[in-house]
């Protein structure tokens, strides 16, 4: 079988990445590097092999797929040129700024008949992809997502950069959209809010408490699921998934406890094979342009809750330091 062609767009920290996992494929070839900064796109074309582009008009013919790795802001504009082109793309999360854009995105691929697939990277976790098949009636979510400061992905609020992982997860698990949202957040160290503290409630009386920083003092990725009987806890970074199990036996509680067996894997690898795949036989991907659609839908509803909380305390202070 010939290699599948990819050109990744964005020679930044996330697109030099990209083309190593591309590189270390079998079943691809990195046949394009493409970055509106020369210099940039020079250097990790010559460190991965590949040539260099600034125009991605200029890959049309040469590629069968592009990883979109730009700025969430160039998303709508570079997506939708590509597949207009007929070119499969992965777009990097978020699939676009807002809603119209990310809309325009999945009608392209619509019109055109291309695979969009979008980088909700934490699906392909293996401790993920483990919890997804033990997941019965998901009743409770405590999940933490902390970063320490760095300057990337500051043209984003920490809610599109960070907790959109676990939106998507938490969606996917309930097959439900939020009923209602209550969220609060601060900005500490940017124009865009830093820390987040979100609560979803789901129709069936599901409740989902998100926390996410992108200024704390250590890394922390841990998801809990709390469903009849059972409480799950992950791991992202260990790539581990602990099960308490609680049985009746002889009219008595046990507590069993179970650490899942996973075959831990770099998330990108198997990310990229899924695009192959699903390029390969045009099969939707696992993470489609609608569904992650329903997911920025449900980060930027959670981003006018902060607007709206802000505001509020922002009128006490001021009530509060009337002469």
């Amino acid at each position: 079988m010939p290699k599948t062609r990819l050109a990744v767009i964005g020679a930044g920290q996330f697109g030099k990445n990209h083309c190593r996992v591309i590189r270390e494929s079998e079943r691809a070839e990195l046949v394009a590097v493409v970055d509106i900064d020369r210099e940039r796109a020079g250097k990790a074309a010559a460190a991965f092999g590949a040539p260099p582009f600034v125009d991605c008009r200029e890959i049309v013919g040469r590629v069968d797929g592009a990883i979109l790795a730009a700025p969430t802001s160039a998303h709508q504009e570079i997506g939708c040129a590509l597949l207009e082109d007929r070119i499969d793309v992965l777009v990097e999360k978020p699939i676009a700024p807002d809603l119209s854009a990310a809309t325009r995105l999945v009608d392209a691929a619509e019109r055109f008949g291309r695979i969009l697939q979008v980088g909700h990277l934490e699906r392909f976790n293996p401790a993920v992809l483990e919890l997804e098949r033990r997941a019965t009636l998901p009743l409770f979510f405590e999940i933490h997502r902390m970063n320490q400061y760095s300057p990337r992905s500051l043209d984003v609020d920490v809610v599109l950069d960070l907790m959109i992982h676990d939106v998507d997860i938490v969606l996917s698990l309930t097959s439900a959209e939020p009923a209602e949202i209550r969220a609060a957040g601060i900005s500490i160290r940017s124009p865009k809010v830093d820390i987040a503290n979100v609560r979803l409630q789901f129709p069936n009386g599901c409740v989902a408490n998100l926390t996410a920083s992108r200024i704390s003092t250590e890394r922390v990725r841990k998801l809990r699921l709390f469903q009849p009987h059972q409480y799950l806890s992950l791991d992202y970074d260990r790539q581990a998934l602990a099960i308490f199990s609680v049985t009746a036996h002889e009219e008595k509680e046990q507590i069993g406890f179970e650490q899942a067996a996973i075959q831990k894997m770099e998330p990108l690898k198997l990310q990229l094979e899924a695009f192959l795949d699903s390029v390969a036989t045009r099969k939707t991907p696992k993470c489609s342009g609608p569904a992650a659609r329903r997911s920025l839908g449900a980060a930027l509803a959670i981003l006018d809750k902060i607007e709206e909380h802000s505001e509020v305390v922002s009128q006490t202070v001021q009530a509060a330091w009337k002469p």
